[in-house]
């Protein structure tokens, strides 16, 4: 078979043979006078002859051509078709090869991207993302509630953006260290966050720098750390907690049983401070046994078992141990909770009103629907007692501490426990008016 370049040699020379017999046909025709007619004649004809013999190439080339621009503007959809010569249609072969090879990249990078951005977008944690001139040319769905209510913020200048933001957040955003800082729920609540009490709340900047394009940029990261931290402190009480329950256990279980047999030897002696001495090991054990057993229910809580809320039946269970003034309709959202860890939450939190010296009548319980950011549920348990001082308030969620003579301080740990369980939160602040109000908010889920 022959090559290509053997194929335009002989088409080249067959012009040119072509093209001579005409110019001499044209010259023994007319004689000399008409010799640079010949010329032309001939000049004309391997022209014509060596177009149409080559046009096939011709086509092919210029369709490569615009084949790699296409390339050039990023557009792999082209493909080109066979041309029934073997050479060209090895190139057209590995031109077809090299566009589906490249569709399917940018396909696969479309993906990545696409999928990177769901994530980021979807990320609780807020990334800023500016350029040398303190423009934001990145922000993602946490960013714009944080700092512009849910707005789009990308375009704006970092100070101007600065200027609506809390003390603390500005100073964050303007010191370029990284580390930890504190930012109240009420400052967050300005700044676009969840609002709830005034609790503080820490937070985690970090940042970093790359070039693209030629050009420096600053990405900004910032990461809420309470419930982190919380969870950490939980998981070391609750550590805690087992070893001493254990320990205890160990102690317990033998004195009590020391106690049953020194009764059982002694009971034929008429001896009553012998009786009374047995008696008050006794119930020192029982009762210690009690007080292990209440921090075991807060360190071994059993995952919610969750299930669609009747709360008439759960109201009229509530009011007949403690009484209250429901303030507004019951929730209409078909939210799935554990109902008798729920249950558990609103006895002790209403006991807990009841116990704070506060009127029976004054005790209110109020439901609340909330869609922004997120669905959900807000309960309010308010009195109209002595509060809380902000040394109380502080501490009053941690194990152990308790205000009362006879507490054990694991009440309002296991209620807030329970509700980050759910996937909520509990805060506590005290009541302009007077007393203390507490509020626990469910996120808003069916399965």
């Amino acid at each position: 078979m022959l090559s290509l370049r053997t194929k335009l040699v002989l088409a080249n020379m067959l012009s040119c043979l072509l093209g001579l017999l005409c110019g001499a046909l044209v010259w023994f025709s007319l004689g000399d006078s008409a010799l640079w007619l010949a010329l032309i004649v001939m000049l004309v004809v391997c022209y014509f002859c060596s177009t149409w013999l080559t046009k096939r190439l011709s086509d092919s080339l210029q369709a490569l051509e615009i084949g790699l621009l296409n390339f050039k503007d990023n557009d792999f959809s082209v493909s080109l078709h066979p041309y029934g010569e073997p050479q060209l249609d090895n190139l057209v072969h590995l031109y077809n090869q090299a566009s589906a090879k490249l569709r399917s990249e940018r396909q696969f990078i479309y993906q990545r991207e696409l999928m990177l951005d769901k994530v980021i977008q979807n990320s609780p944690n807020v990334m800023l993302l500016i350029d040398d001139s303190q423009r934001v040319i990145y922000a993602n769905g946490a960013a714009r509630h944080l700092f512009n209510h849910g707005v789009n913020v990308e375009g704006m200048l970092m100070p101007e953006l600065a200027e609506m933001l809390p003390d603390s957040l500005k100073n964050a955003l303007n010191s370029e260290q990284e580390g930890l800082f504190a930012m109240t729920d009420n400052e967050a609540g300005e700044a676009g966050g969840n609002v709830t009490d005034g609790d503080v709340e820490t937070w985690h900047i970090s940042r970093g720098r790359f070039t693209q394009n030629n050009q420096q940029h600053h990405l900004i990261l910032l990461k809420q750390l309470t419930k982190e931290l919380n969870r950490q402190e939980v998981a070391v009480w609750k550590k805690v907690i087992r070893i001493i329950s254990h320990e205890l256990n160990n102690s317990v279980a033998p004195i009590a049983s020391m106690v049953n047999s020194g009764k059982l030897l002694t009971q034929h002696l008429d001896n009553s401070k012998l009786q009374l001495i047995f008696d008050t090991i006794e119930n020192r054990t029982s009762h210690l046994s009690q007080f292990i057993s209440h921090y075991a229910q807060f360190a071994k809580l059993p995952l919610p078992q969750k299930a669609l809320v009747d709360w008439a039946r759960m109201t009229q269970q509530l009011a007949q141990q403690y009484s209250f003034r429901l303030l507004t309709p019951l929730p209409t959202l078909d939210i799935k909770l554990d109902a008798v860890q729920l249950e558990q939450v609103l006895i002790n939190l209403l006991k807990n009103a009841h116990e704070s010296g506060a009127d029976k009548d004054s005790v209110s319980l109020a439901f609340e629907e909330t869609s922004h950011p997120v669905s959900g549920l807000l309960i309010k348990v308010d009195d109209l007692g002595s509060g809380m001082s902000s040394e109380v308030l502080s501490q009053a969620l941690l194990p152990f501490y308790s205000t009362k003579q006879s507490g054990t301080g694991i009440g309002l740990p296991l209620c807030r426990e329970i509700i980050e369980a759910h996937g909520g939160r509990m805060s506590m602040q005290n009541r302009p008016e007077g007393g203390l109000s507490v509020k626990v908010w469910l996120p808003y889920q069916t399965s």
